[in-house]
């Protein structure tokens, strides 16, 4: 996994499988891949794998069945999606703006590149 310099580790692997539970690789109740197992996926040291699950956890996106693994929690996609909107509007979205003021780029220009984003993510 190639790591960006702006988030600790732990919090991009968290991000990571937040991507994953979205895009249905784990629903709801469904086991993800052991700390070990994700160390080795994202080739990390397991102690901060198990930070990023710990991170999880405490936001209830996963939960532990001891001596079985973690899980996807039944809320996971909706805490997921909510949290990321707040950091999206708070911290992202004025930036969003001042970009496309600066370029000079029309919110009609907006909706056409994000329809023609949608139309290939479904492809």
């Amino acid at each position: 996994m190639d790591f960006k310099d702006k988030k600790a580790i732990y919090e991009q692997i968290a991000d990571r499988i937040c991507d994953e539970i979205l895009l249905d690789k784990y629903k709801a109740d469904d086991r993800i891949p052991s700390v070990r197992e994700y160390a080795t996926i994202v080739e990390v040291n397991v102690n901060t794998v198990m930070r990023s699950f710990e991170h999880l956890q405490s936001k209830e996106i996963i939960y532990n069945k001891r001596g079985l693994g973690f899980f996807v929690s039944q809320d996971a996609k909706k805490l997921i999606v909510s949290m990321r909107k707040e950091v999206f509007v708070n911290e992202e979205i004025g930036e969003f703006f001042k970009q496309i003021y600066m370029l000079d780029i029309s919110i009609e220009d907006v909706m056409v590149m994000y329809k023609t984003y949608l139309k290939e993510q479904q492809n």
